[in-house]
């Protein structure tokens, strides 16, 4: 009998053995239909493929969509549902397309059958009830009326190049623009020009959206690859550096030492802005970073904008365009764009679209460049082409299936100011963990190696850093645990990067995790967590104002004449760090508000992040 393939892809399967939705609830699974049945394997790279389960197509009852409001858990957007003898399959497709393609193909297969359902449920079975009719019965008669036939034989034509263009100009599409080149020679992806424009498809990946291009081709790319197009989205310009402070914005025109080098940065108040400008019109001897806020018009609707009075503009790229070819009031004209974010692309979430799981042959280990309580960290390279750091994990040193089930969840937390997690090796020991590289290694021993050499600008931009990506682990509800100098990193420029988030919660060492041991981070601790194990942002918040300690100690152990048990009772008294001789006093009151006993009375991270900016501001 023929039994030829009709289609093959990667899709999420949801446990039916679980009644509560997390993320390790849903397997990835390799689906094949062929003309008798619908088959899913376990596929690992380099192993055999595992078949993990068969549905006979003549059992299959009902194949449809599910339509719901929830929010899906898993990293693929699109369920449908598969109904066969007494049990439900739902499977989750990585877009609305392939969900298409899937059940017409089902349906074609299964339209014939003499046990098809009268009636279906168009929403989830879930905790207990369906959720599209509040039946509390999981066998009970569908609440929609079930048609097998339709558009069961339509098969979606492929495009043509007239197609490509009608849906090109449809209005109501999003554009998006690429600000940085990607090349890639996975078939799911799509290569990007830099300044080029692209329709957005489907955005449900937060990190990976699938676009189409000028000639009608899709697939998927880095989300952070990409700005919408919007007359007013200033990243579409390179003379635009978002999140850019004062000082920092100082030290870039300086190095660029033109006249009339400039940029536009956001300022202390949201929403407002500020043009940065570099001269030495004032003095040869002596040049000078002028800043101007471009200010609004208070009695005009809309709003219009300027820098001198006379010259007022709708928006800030025309004010901009004048001022490139006219001083008018400014102390020289814009003349050479300074961007910073723009020299080198961010660092994708995974090494690919959909690729978590790393064959331990695409890697070449360099050199060993660290250790820690989980083991060996080594430099390598991702077939031969993208710098790893290798995390290489001794066996006994975590929980290594806890951590497998979690580590999709963690390579989804993508930030500027994260270190991200890029893949796992699995397949052998020992588990690998493999992260994006940064050149200067860790915090700690970059400070005290480089101690006398930091202003304090440089120490305050260290700690905003930190307080970025930690504002991002704190919006994703994901609290670090193990926050200090030691689990950061630094890269180029100096930027400063969060690692290890979450990690403690892996450690199968007593001593780490007991605080009477000597490897438990005391120091770092809050008086809940050393007293109850209570852990949240707010733990994290105390670790913070510590880590800012150490950086503007440069390096120096907090507490370093004192024992654990010492330090537990001199907190538990009221002591606080003395004030570091770099930290100015306004610095050295954030540093104290991080450290009050209770936790409601401390600062989040988002309230810290704008003190430091109005800090940043004011000493500059």
């Amino acid at each position: 009998m023929n039994n030829s393939i009709i289609l093959e892809q990667q899709m999420i399967k949801k446990s039916q053995q679980k009644r509560r939705t997390s993320p390790s609830n849903f397997k990835v699974r390799l689906f094949v239909l062929t003309e008798t049945s619908l088959s899913y394997f376990e596929h690992r790279h380099g192993k055999k493929k595992s078949l993990k389960g068969s549905i006979e197509l003549s059992r299959i009852k009902c194949v449809e969509i599910v339509k719901s409001e929830l929010s899906i858990p898993c990293s693929y957007k699109y369920p449908f549902q598969v109904l066969h003898d007494n049990y439900l399959l739902y499977v989750f497709a990585p877009d609305g397309h392939s969900r298409q393609r899937w059940v017409l193909a089902l349906k074609e297969e299964t339209r014939n059958n003499n046990n098809l359902m009268p009636k279906y449920h168009l929403n989830f079975w879930l905790d207990g009830r369906w959720r599209c009719c509040a039946q509390t019965e999981k066998l009970a008669t569908g609440c929609a009326v079930y048609d097998p036939t339709k558009d069961a034989s339509k098969k979606p034509l492929p495009p043509t190049p007239e197609d490509n263009r009608r849906s090109l100009v449809e209005d109501d599409q999003t554009w998006v623009i690429a600000i940085y080149d990607y090349n890639t020679q996975d078939p799911q992806e799509l290569m990007l020009q830099r300044n080029d424009e692209y329709l957005l498809v489907d955005r449900s990946e937060p990190h990976w959206w699938k676009v189409q291009d000028k000639n009608g081709h899709e697939g998927y790319v880095p989300s952070s690859y990409l700005v919408e197009k919007t007359p007013n989205n200033l990243q579409t310009y390179e003379w635009y550096n978002m999140n850019m402070n004062r000082n920092k914005a100082e030290r870039l025109l300086m190095d660029e030492g033109k006249e009339g080098a400039f940029m536009v940065r956001d300022s202390r108040q949201p929403g407002t802005y500020t043009v940065s400008v570099f001269t030495k019109a004032l003095s040869e001897n002596n040049p000078v970073v002028k800043h101007y806020h471009i200010k609004e018009t208070t009695n005009e609707n809309p709003k219009r904008f300027y820098l001198a009075e006379k010259h007022l503009f709708d928006c800030i790229p025309d004010l901009i365009k004048y001022h490139q070819h006219n001083a008018a009031g400014l102390v020289t004209r814009l003349r050479y764009p300074v961007c910073s974010w723009r020299e080198k692309a961010p660092t994708t979430a995974g090494l690919s679209y959909g690729k978590w799981e790393i064959n331990p042959s695409e890697i070449s280990l360099v050199q060993e460049i660290g250790s820690g309580q989980f083991g060996v960290v080594q430099l390598g390279y991702w077939l031969d082409l993208t710098k790893v750091a290798v995390k290489m994990i001794r066996e006994g040193a975590m929980s290594e299936e806890d951590f497998i089930e979690e580590a999709q969840v963690v390579m989804k937390l993508s930030h500027p100011k994260l270190v991200q997690l890029l893949g796992v090796c699995t397949q052998q020991a020992p588990l690998c963990l493999v992260f994006e590289f940064l050149e200067q290694g860790c915090l700690y021993d970059y400070l005290r190696n480089q101690r006398g050499t930091f202003s304090k600008e440089t120490l305050l931009g260290m700690c905003q850093d930190v307080c970025e990506g930690m504002a991002y682990l704190e919006r994703a509800n994901f609290i670090h645990r193990d926050l200090a100098a030691r689990n950061c990193l630094v890269g180029e420029s100096q930027v400063v990067k969060v690692s290890d988030f979450g990690m403690t919660r892996f450690v199968l060492d007593d001593q780490y995790t007991s605080s009477t041991g000597t490897k438990f981070p005391v120091k770092w601790s809050s008086p809940e967590v050393f007293r109850y194990s209570r852990y949240s942002s707010k733990s994290d918040i105390w670790a913070f104002g510590v880590l800012m300690w150490e950086v503007f100690s440069e390096g120096k152990i907090p507490y370093d004449n004192r024992s654990n048990g010492e330090v537990v009772e001199a907190i538990s008294t009221g002591l606080r760090l003395y004030k570091p001789r770099l930290a100015s006093y306004n610095i050295y009151q954030l540093m104290n508000h991080c450290w009050m006993e209770k936790p409601e009375e401390r600062p989040s991270f988002a309230d810290l992040l704008s003190l430091l900016s109005e800090i940043a501001e004011s000493e500059a």
